[in-house]
């Protein structure tokens, strides 16, 4: 039996030309040896008077043949008796071929039992041979298929559900909440906003640990790439940072065992990590720096805001055991905040060929400096978002944590 269409009787539609009614016309793989029992199969299409494709495969090595050709059926009948397979292994083998096309096992009368335990391993119905009407045939394809299309439906719902429980793990270990021995001592505001073409949060992560000596101790990280393995390592790193500041690791010595763990818990040589580690003084007048290859920070203060770049080295995982990091002390004005941020705030595009830049990000900054912490941090990422909407948005993850020593009558203006 070749491929055939089969298609309903004209309709004659009065003072005009007959026509086909138009009707989905689902694809339809046979898979049956039985030249006879193919062509009943063929006539209950035909009676059905619903349009469908019939292709007919003489076994199963035929069937996997023709899918693996291309063949895209919306329905394999299947016959479990064939020469080169038989029982419930012949729905596993079309399985196998087709994730997508529902399964409608064919049976005997004697066999009634088998088809349900067709159903059982995953066909969507069975039919008895000899005992279908052509009305019956026609429902029961549609119905499964449309079972089929259920189930996939389901299956993408918790697979989406499944990851939306994952980026919340996920987040949990890249942006955890402060580790401040005094409350009220320090405003933190920070944001995280994922890439617009991504499923899961990448590989930027934050921290800021208050030790025992009032030291405030702030990072900001970028794995390179995107994905879970990326995230899983920055999440890896943002702990190992917290476990050093709390043991007492800090400067070149804190960069270096960083390193070490980024080259242990990487999935290829060519992964690597940016960072920025400051420490604030507990004088709320010195703070120390140590940048590993990522960009500067914005000094924010009211009614201004300047871009700060301070000396540093390459990024870890780079230079494997060679690099070193210089830390560079610097003075601090009262009530200014430290910005820090991930290269995707940025390097959006704002034009065809032209980006947002460092110089782009700090004329937004001074034009937003009148505001608090929180209300300044929004708007950065938000125009940023606005300025790169034509151009594909934040296409990016993005990281931005101000962190600032709280004024004298506690208030963040």
């Amino acid at each position: 039996m070749p491929t055939r269409e089969v298609v309903p009787p004209a309709v004659d539609v009065p003072g005009g030309a007959p026509r086909t009614l138009p009707e989905p016309a689902p694809v339809i793989l046979l898979v049956e040896d039985d030249a006879g029992d193919a062509l009943l199969v063929e006539e209950l299409v035909a009676d059905a008077g619903s349009s469908m494709t019939l292709t007919w495969a003489r076994s199963m090595q035929d069937a996997e043949q023709q899918l693996a050709d291309g063949l895209d059926p919306d329905c394999v009948l299947l016959d479990l008796h064939l020469p080169d397979v038989r029982g419930l292994e012949a729905v596993a083998r079309v399985q196998a071929h087709t994730a997508t096309a529902a399964v409608v096992v064919l049976t005997g009368l004697a066999e009634q039992s088998t088809g349900l335990a067709a159903v059982a391993a995953g066909a969507q119905d069975y039919l008895v041979k000899g005992r279908v009407e052509a009305e019956l045939f026609a429902r029961a394809i549609h119905y499964a298929i449309q079972r089929k299309q259920a189930e996939q439906a389901a299956a993408a719902l918790q697979a989406s559900q499944i990851r939306a429980q994952e980026n919340a793990r996920l987040e949990r270990g890249l942006l955890p909440k402060p580790m401040l021995a005094s409350a009220g001592q320090v405003r933190v505001a920070a944001r995280y906003r994922p890439g617009r073409a991504q499923s899961v949060l990448g590989g930027d992560f934050y921290d800021v640990v208050q030790t025992d000596d009032g030291t405030i101790h702030v990072l900001i990280g970028d794995v390179s790439g995107h994905g879970p393995d990326e995230a899983a390592l920055g999440v890896g790193l943002r702990i190992a940072w917290r476990t050093l500041v709390i043991s007492g690791a800090t400067g070149d010595e804190q960069l270096q065992l960083l390193e070490r763990v980024l080259v242990a818990e990487r999935t290829s040589a060519e992964v690597f990590a940016t960072l920025t580690s400051i420490e604030l003084d507990p004088d709320r007048r010195h703070m120390r720096v140590m940048r590993a290859g990522h960009p500067g920070m914005i000094l924010h203060r009211r009614g201004g805001a300047d871009l700060l770049e301070v000396e540093g080295g390459p990024a870890l995982g780079l230079l494997p055991g060679e690099a070193t990091w210089p830390v560079v002390e610097h003075r601090l004005d009262a009530g200014t905040g430290i910005v820090l941020f991930t290269d995707g705030l940025f390097e959006v595009r704002t034009g065809e060929r032209e980006r947002l830049g460092e110089q782009g990000l700090l004329e937004l900054a001074r034009e937003a400096s009148d505001l608090a912490p929180e209300e300044f941090v929004d708007l950065l990422v938000s125009r940023a978002g606005e300025l790169a909407e034509d151009h594909g948005g934040l296409g990016d993850d993005v990281a931005v944590i101000h962190v600032r020593w709280a004024l004298p009558d506690g208030s963040d203006a």
